[in-house]
């Protein structure tokens, strides 16, 4: 896995008992349904990507490339948000997969 990025660690550190209970939850609501972790990781990829969460996109985008995911999937889920979300939200979420996968090469 790829080292945390440094807020995320200052977080851990001052709050580690938050994140016990976030990581809790999480593992609390992917028990809840019928999708696999791979599916999952999509739908989180793509809430990011709506939310236009600069984090949220290049974490998930880190773990999806971790995970399996190539990088013309990571590419088509920030296409598809073009739609919905609309040009800003996919251009920036465009952008910032091609900076995970450049720090991925």
């Amino acid at each position: 896995m790829s080292e945390q990025p440094r807020p995320f660690r200052r977080f851990l550190q001052r709050y580690p008992e938050v994140e016990r209970a976030h990581m809790e939850l999480s593992l609390t609501v992917n028990r809840e349904g019928p999708l696999d972790e791979r599916f999952r990781r999509l739908v989180r990829l793509g809430i990011a990507i709506g939310q236009q969460t600069r984090g949220g996109v290049k974490s998930h985008a880190r773990r999806a490339l971790e995970e399996g995911f190539t990088p013309d999937e990571l590419r088509h889920a920030a296409l598809l948000a073009l739609p919905t979300a609309g040009f800003p939200a996919m251009i920036a979420a465009m952008e910032w997969i091609e900076q995970v996968l450049e720090e991925h090469r």
